[in-house]
C-alpha cells in the first residue's frame, strides 16, 4: 500500500492542510511527533497559503448567479408556513411547551398522511408486482393476480424494476384508453394518445414547456384561475412565460364566467400571445364543480380565439352535492360535434393522489393529449424520454385506477364499499365543514361542491392589517401564521393561491377523520374570535 515509516502516501498532503488551517488560526503549525523544533521553509508557507485561499474561495452558485427562473418560483403548498410548523413540531419533540400538543397540517391533500385507509386491492396488486414470489400466495385474490401478471408482462424481464417505454406500458396505456371510453359513454380514446405521467403535475409542467415559445410580445400567455393551484403560477415563472389572471366568480360559488375570460384575454393581447387556457375542474382550492353550459362555453371560447385547453381533472371522483356531476371536457368537446372534436387541442390529466385512493406517494398519473399536431407528437415523445420514464410502481398503480374490479370478480364487494366508504366520508366533512365555516362571525365559505378542500373567505381588521404590514407579511399569511402559533393549526393563506385584491382566505383540506376534523374547526373558530376582538 505504499506505506512507510512516515504511514501513508497521503500523510504528506494531510500535513499541508493541517498547515493551512494553523496558519489560517494564527497558530504555529505542527510536525510529526519526533523531537526538535520544525521549521517550514517559506515554500512550504506559500503552499499552505494557498491551499488556505482555494478552500475560501466564493462560491460559484450564488443567489445572484442563479438561475432567475428558478429563484421566482414560489409554491405556497409547501412555503414558509410549512417551515414553520416543521420547527414547531422540532420544539414540541424537544418538550418546548406550547397551546397545544400537535401540529395538524391541513395545508395538503395528503390523504393517507390524514389517516385515510389505503384501497385493499390496489395495495395488493403493487404488491404482486413488487414481489412476483407471493403470486403463488393463496393470501392474494385471483383477480390481483391476473392484473398483475398482465402488468409484469409489460415490464423488460417481467420485473417492475425495469425501464418502461417513455410514454409508459402498453397494457396500461390501453387500460387507461378503456377506462376513458366507460368514462365518457363510448366516447373513442386511443392508447396512442396516452402518456403516463409523475402525478399529473409532470404532464402539466411537460405540456406547458412544449407550448411556450417566442420573446417580448410574442411570449407565451397562459390564462390560469384566481385562485389557482400554485403548480401553475410555479411553472409558468420557472419556463418564463407570462401569467394571465382569470378571476372566479366567490359570489356565484366560483363559477367561472366567459366574459371574465375574455376580458382576461383582451387585456393580454397588449403585451404577451396567450395561447393556452387552464381548467381545474373540480376546483383546487376552490371546490367547485363546473357544469354542463358552462364547459360548453369554454370550449367554445377556446376554439373561437384558439387557445390550447389544459383540464385538470384530478378531482373528478370527489364530487359531493346534489345536482353536481363531474362532465369531462373531452366528452363535451366530442358531443359538441366534429368541427370543435377535430380541432381543439385538448390535453386533460388524473392522478393516483386525489379520488378515493389518495395514493400521492406512489406519483401515478397520466395525460390524454387529442389533435396533437403529428410532428409535435414525436417532440413530445422525445421531452418525455428524457425523464426516461414515470415510476413504474406508480404506472401500476395508475392502472388499478382505472381497471378495478368489477361485478362478478371475487375482489369486487370488497372494493366498492372501501371507495364508498372513503367519497361518503368525504361529502359529510365536506358539509360539515361548509357548515360550521358559516357559524362563525366573520367568514363566509361557499358549497365544497367537490376536490377536498375548503377556502372561506375571512374578516380580517385594519390593525391586523397594519401590523402584517409592519412584519413585512400579507394580511392573511400573518392570519395563518398566528392560528398556526397559537392551535397548531397549519392552513395556507390565500395570498398563496391568488385572490380578488382586498379579500382574504385560506385553504384547508377537509381530509382529516371527523372527530379530529371536528376539533380543528372548534380551534379555528375560537381563535378567530379572538382574533377579532384583539384587532377590532
Amino acid at each position: 500500500c505504499g506505506r512507510g515509516p512516515g504511514g501513508c502516501r497521503g500523510g504528506r498532503t494531510d500535513m499541508a492542510l493541517r498547515c493551512a488551517a494553523s496558519l489560517a488560526a494564527g497558530r504555529q503549525p505542527r510536525g510529526p511527533r519526533r523531537e526538535g523544533t520544525v521549521r517550514w521553509s517559506s515554500a512550504a508557507k506559500a503552499s499552505a497559503v494557498k491551499i488556505n485561499e482555494k478552500a475560501s474561495r466564493e462560491k460559484i452558485l450564488t443567489l445572484e448567479s442563479m438561475n432567475p427562473q428558478v429563484k421566482a418560483v414560489e409554491y405556497a403548498v409547501r412555503g414558509p408556513i410549512v417551515l414553520k410548523a416543521g420547527e414547531i413540531e422540532k420544539e414540541l419533540r424537544k418538550g418546548i411547551k406550547k397551546p397545544f400538543t400537535e401540529v395538524i397540517k391541513a395545508n395538503i391533500g395528503d390523504a393517507h398522511a390524514m389517516g385515510q385507509r389505503p384501497i385493499t386491492f390496489l395495495r395488493q396488486v403493487v404488491a404482486l408486482c413488487t414481489y412476483p414470489n407471493l403470486l403463488d400466495s393463496p393470501s392474494f385474490p385471483e383477480d390481483a393476480k391476473k392484473r398483475a401478471r398482465r402488468i409484469l408482462q409489460g415490464c423488460g424481464g417481467n420485473s417492475l424494476g425495469s425501464y418502461t417505454a417513455s410514454q409508459g406500458i402498453n397494457c396500461i396505456r390501453e387500460d387507461v384508453a378503456c377506462y376513458i371510453e366507460r368514462r365518457d359513454g363510448g366516447v373513442p380514446a386511443d392508447p396512442d394518445n396516452i402518456y403516463l405521467t409523475t402525478g399529473a403535475s409532470d404532464g402539466i409542467s411537460a405540456i406547458l414547456k412544449i407550448l411556450i415559445s417566442g420573446g417580448g410580445r410574442s411570449r407565451t400567455g397562459v390564462m390560469i384561475p384566481i385562485p389557482q393551484y400554485p403548480l401553475y403560477s410555479a411553472a409558468i415563472s420557472e419556463l418564463d412565460a407570462i401569467q394571465v389572471n382569470y378571476y372566479l366568480d366567490e359570489e356565484d360559488c366560483w363559477a367561472l364566467n366567459v366574459n371574465e375570460l375574455r376580458r382576461a384575454l383582451n387585456e393580454a393581447k397588449a403585451y404577451c400571445n396567450p395561447k393556452v387556457l387552464c381548467i381545474i375542474n373540480p376546483g383546487n382550492p376552490t371546490g367547485q364543480v363546473q357544469n354542463r353550459k358552462c364547459i360548453e362555453d369554454v370550449i367554445h371560447f377556446a376554439w373561437e380565439e384558439k387557445l390550447f385547453l389544459l383540464a385538470d381533472e384530478v378531482y373528478q371522483d370527489n364530487v359531493y352535492s346534489e345536482g353536481c356531476q363531474f362532465h369531462s371536457f373531452k366528452k363535451i368537446l366530442y358531443e359538441m360535434g366534429p368541427e370543435y372534436y377535430n380541432n381543439v387541442e385538448l390535453a386533460s390529466f388524473h392522478s393516483t393522489s386525489k379520488g378515493y385512493m389518495g395514493e400521492c406517494g406512489y406519483r401515478g398519473g397520466y395525460m390524454e393529449v387529442i389533435n396533437l399536431h403529428p410532428e409535435i407528437k414525436g417532440q413530445l415523445v422525445k421531452l418525455l424520454s428524457v425523464r426516461l420514464c414515470p415510476p413504474v410502481s406508480g404506472q401500476a398503480a395508475m392502472d388499478i385506477v382505472v381497471n378495478p374490479p368489477v361485478p362478478g370478480e371475487e375482489s369486487y364487494a370488497q372494493f366498492i364499499k372501501e371507495k364508498e366508504s372513503v367519497l361518503n366520508n368525504l361529502a359529510k366533512k365536506a358539509k360539515l365543514t361548509e357548515d360550521m365555516f358559516n357559524k362563525i362571525p366573520g367568514v363566509h365559505c361557499n358549497p365544497l361542491q367537490g376536490a377536498m378542500y375548503a377556502f372561506p373567505r375571512i374578516f380580517i381588521p385594519s390593525k391586523a392589517i397594519e401590523e402584517a404590514e409592519a412584519h413585512k407579511m400579507a394580511p392573511d399569511m400573518f392570519y395563518c401564521m398566528k392560528l398556526l402559533e397559537e392551535t397548531g393549526i397549519c392552513v395556507v393563506p390565500g395570498s398563496g393561491f391568488g385572490q380578488r385584491e382586498g379579500t382574504y382566505h385560506f385553504r384547508m383540506t377537509i381530509l382529516p377523520p371527523v372527530e379530529k376534523l371536528k376539533i380543528l374547526l372548534e380551534k379555528v373558530k375560537d381563535f378567530h374570535i379572538k382574533f377579532l376582538e384583539k384587532y377590532a
